[in-house]
């Protein structure tokens, strides 16, 4: 192994990849308050005024008040443990398992709104029309008030590099706050759910298409499950270190062999929700260190923290 060439290098500082947005955490605890305080307005109307669209969007708020206590976890949490020594490369895992959690809860919610709509599809309720259809109004009201305040969903993502070590690439990127994002996203959709709770209310009310109230609360029921469903297929390659994207590997295959090196070793995996770690092992004869095959892929940015050994032909193993 070419030791002088800095692949055994001290690392001298701590690799932190967490999402720090001191506006994006104050509203969103904003947001959770208006979000909680309406869904328990109309979890509670829509069980007395027998609006099954009403418990939907209830119950909808709810796994968005879910996703925004995850979000102020992840805030809080990374931000207090950000230069913790137990953490490897920072907490930024901490939103991706939490995220998976709160998915599983999700799924089941969801299975309950599905039976219970289709229950009363077959066995239909008295609906107060006036009364559910004043409490679906408050909740898209208290939905459109925290779009604006999500609004500004753009957050600064970013690491630490200080000091002198060869052996590791460690850049700052800067982008959107995948976490304030979600957030905005599941706010719009509860946004969605409140006006179709609205319509088939009215449509009830005004031209007696009362199977409309409880065909929405399927509806709603679907939006949940597609939601869980998505956040799971997002979270889990994340937790269970999944690679890149074998196309990106092959192109940082090709650009190391256009060097004479040949890669015999290497590995790609997220340490966060938006950085990918690196270790590779090559095999070269011509004197090039680490150093040098780390500035010839320095093109490729989604490797926010690469690792390269290098050894001679005859050292191979």
């Amino acid at each position: 192994m070419l030791k002088n060439e800095g692949q055994t290098s001290n690392c001298k500082h701590k690799q932190s990849f967490s999402n720090i947005n001191s506006a994006g955490e104050r509203n969103t605890a904003y947001v959770l308050l208006l979000t909680v305080v309406t869904m328990v307005v109309e979890i509670v109307a829509g069980t007395v005024y027998g609006s099954m669209a009403l418990l939907a969007d209830g119950w909808h708020m709810g796994t968005h008040a879910a996703a925004f206590m995850i979000t102020l976890f992840a805030y809080r949490y990374a931000r207090k443990n950000a230069n913790s020594a137990d953490f490897s490369y920072g907490t930024g895992k901490v939103s991706v398992l939490g995220g998976y959690t709160s998915a599983i809860a999700l799924g089941l919610v969801a299975l309950v709104m599905l039976v219970e709509s289709g229950t009363r599809i077959f066995s239909p309720h008295e609906i107060y029309f006036n009364q559910a259809i004043l409490v679906a109004i408050i909740g898209l009201t208290v939905n459109v008030a925290s779009v604006f305040l999500l609004k500004d969903h753009h957050g600064h993502s970013h690491g630490h590099a200080h000091g002198e070590h060869l052996d590791h690439t460690h850049t700052h990127t800067h982008g959107h706050d995948h976490n304030l994002r979600a957030a905005y996203f599941h706010v719009l959709a509860d946004a969605l759910t409140s006006v179709l709770a609205i319509v088939a209310l009215l449509m009830g009310k005004y031209f007696g298409l009362t199977w409309l109230d409880p065909l929405m609360g399927i509806v709603g029921g679907v939006i949940i499950s597609r939601w869980a469903w998505g956040l799971l297929k997002q979270t889990s390659p994340v937790l269970l270190d999944a690679s890149i994207e074998q196309d990106y590997i092959k192109q940082i295959t090709a650009k190391l062999e256009q060097e004479q090196a040949l890669v015999t070793d290497l590995h790609i995996w997220k340490v966060s929700a938006d950085h990918y770690a690196a270790t590779l092992v090559i095999e070269s004869a011509t004197g090039e260190g680490a150093d040098y095959f780390k500035a010839k892929i320095a093109d490729f940015e989604r490797l926010t923290h690469v690792t390269i050994e290098v050894n001679k032909p005859s050292e191979a193993q």
